[in-house]
């Protein structure tokens, strides 16, 4: 039996922590800053986790993680 890939892309987003959740950095903090206020900069940064739908597709992508 061949081994199973991870998902390159998957990889480069997602980290499964020590406790088995799954961090991920915010979205929207790319471009196009110059219309969204301090606050909202400030409060997109650092990371997250994801929602507990996405938890199971996720895992999937990162089958040796």
């Amino acid at each position: 039996m061949p081994k199973m890939k991870t998902k390159s892309g998957a990889a480069k987003r997602f980290k499964i922590r020590a406790s088995g959740s799954i961090k991920r950095a915010q979205a929207f903090k790319r471009h196009i800053l110059t219309k969204k206020t301090t606050k909202n900069k400030r409060q997109l940064r650092g990371i997250t986790t994801i929602h507990p739908s996405d938890v199971a597709s996720v895992r999937s992508m990162l089958p040796y993680a």
